[in-house]
């Protein structure tokens, strides 16, 4: 559990935007021909960058591969972003706000736009399970997870 108070927190949101969107399906249509069984694999990661003193974008990368036998069936991928104005934060939380609450809040919006891309791409609807930002920040500070190069 986390030593900060979510509940104290107090921020404004100034957008959330899809600052980047992709969907690629390649092996259409003879992909369509095969019974639908597919494996899906989810990458996540979040990026921030600082607009002004107390302003700051943040983005959530959603990428989801699914893949039938040796074949993709289609690429998802969505940068959800937002701009978030923390003039209540105090500079000791920004670190974990920018990590864990901002992501949380631009995760549904970033999913959505999953689901209604891959029903356009004329797939199965995926319903993305919801992530807990709070555990991947704390197992990313104690470097438990594996960083790409």
């Amino acid at each position: 559990m986390s030593n900060y108070n979510i509940n104290e927190i107090k921020f404004q949101i100034n957008r959330i935007y899809v600052k980047d969107i992709s969907f690629e399906a390649a092996n259409t249509p003879k992909i369509f021909h095969k019974d639908w069984n597919s494996n899906f694999k989810l990458d996540v990661y979040t990026s921030s960058y600082q607009l002004s003193s107390k302003l700051f974008e943040v983005v959530l990368g959603l990428t989801v591969t699914a893949s039938m036998d040796k074949d993709i069936a289609f690429i998802c991928e969505v940068k959800q972003a937002g701009i978030f104005n923390t003039n209540s934060i105090h500079d000791s939380q920004i670190i974990y706000f920018l990590g864990v609450y901002c992501p949380t809040i631009l995760f549904p919006y970033g999913s959505e736009c999953i689901s209604n891309l891959v029903t356009r791409g004329t797939f199965p609807q995926i319903n993305l399970a919801p992530i807990n930002f709070d555990d991947l920040f704390h197992k990313q500070s104690k470097g438990t997870l594996k960083k790409d190069n």
